[in-house]
């Protein structure tokens, strides 16, 4: 199956394959970036499938803790090393972390070289690998320092998820929870049926979280505007993962205490109701995922909001779903009903 993604810059346009990796033949020189685990799990088959004039595997820590320019700034003297030209690519061959950083070292090598995605996990599948969203994290929050850096193609293959964690799994179904709330009822109300343990019904819920991604990013690339929506739980899970030295959390757990949290705040304003607050609660609990975090200081933890990227003029902008199905964006809330609601996070 191809799914496309149109950017306004029609130069940018390109396909999302999902379960159609065959002979990827390149005459140019090919960088493979990776991590020890994957690349223990999937190099050999992804190397049956690559031709490529030179190819290099260049390895880097595996953690959201090694998500830093550090890390990239030794890619990019690997990369200097090899004398990658600018017609030479590169592969970001694991989760979201080794995409977020390969995608930005292909944009800072000679300028911008270009780069496909190969996704290993889930949360990369069903939304990190899709939109050029690149960056890295430094000790004031998350994705601070980044480029928007369209890949040339994403290949999405379930075979590589079949050695997933329970855990990394169920960060990935936080994720495909996440677009369903915020973009389509009827999608949720299957996912509560029907169970993405089952091949098929993965293979389903991957299609639809990309084709609802590829709709948003082909009418807002660098999240001006609607694309914001698809940070619905994370303005907190980004504080969440900073307070814990992204140890604690992968990240697709702490965007699931982050989507309760926001149902919290919007279960005070009215936006959804208990019912509806409840199901999505039990949605990511029937995954195994975490929907509590103790918040030792409520005033330190809302200060930490203003290092969102979206903050502005110094206003949070906060994406809460507006019954599930939709969504609302607001940037108006007063603070006393914020620092209510991060008080149910405390003992």
């Amino acid at each position: 199956m191809q799914i496309d993604i149109q950017i306004q810059e029609k130069k940018k346009n390109y396909k999302v394959f999902i379960n159609e990796l065959d002979k990827l033949t390149f005459d140019k020189k090919v960088a493979i970036i990776t991590n020890p685990k994957v690349s223990g799990l999937h190099l050999k088959t992804l190397l049956e499938h690559i031709n490529a004039k030179e190819l290099y595997i260049i390895t880097v820590p595996d953690g959201e803790e090694y998500k830093t320019l550090e890390t990239v700034s030794f890619i990019l003297d690997r990369l200097n090393e090899h004398q990658l030209d600018r017609k030479s690519l590169l592969i970001a061959f694991g989760g979201g972390v080794i995409g977020d950083m390969t995608g930005f070292a292909a944009s800072l090598h000679l300028r911008g070289i270009d780069f496909i995605q190969i996704p290993t996990t889930l949360l990369a599948q069903v939304d990190a690998s899709v939109g050029g969203k690149t960056g890295v994290n430094n000790r004031f929050g998350k994705n601070l320092i980044g480029a928007f850096y369209q890949p040339k193609a994403v290949y999405c293959e379930t075979r590589f998820l079949k050695t997933l964690p329970k855990r990394e799994f169920g960060a990935g179904v936080a994720e495909i929870v996440k677009m369903a709330v915020t973009f389509d009822k009827e999608f949720f109300n299957w996912l509560e049926k029907h169970s993405l343990e089952d091949e098929k019904h993965l293979e389903t819920a991957i299609q639809k979280c990309i084709e609802i991604k590829a709709d948003v990013v082909s009418k807002d690339e660098k999240e001006a505007g609607i694309r914001a929506v698809l940070n619905y739980g994370h303005t907190f899970a980004h504080v969440i993962e900073n307070e814990t030295n992204y140890k604690r959390y992968l990240h697709g757990e702490a965007v699931s205490i982050g989507i309760v949290m926001a149902n919290t705040l919007s279960l005070k304003l009215n936006l959804i109701n208990k019912e509806e607050f409840e199901r999505i609660k039990k949605l990511l609990l029937s995954y195994d995922l975490p929907v509590s975090y103790e918040i030792k200081d409520v005033n330190s933890f809302y200060d930490s909001f203003f290092h969102d990227k979206k903050s502005f003029n110094h206003k949070i902008k906060f994406i809460l779903p507006n019954h599930i199905g939709g969504f609302k964006m607001v940037n108006d809330i007063e603070k006393d009903i914020i620092i209510s609601s991060l008080k149910e996070f405390t003992k």
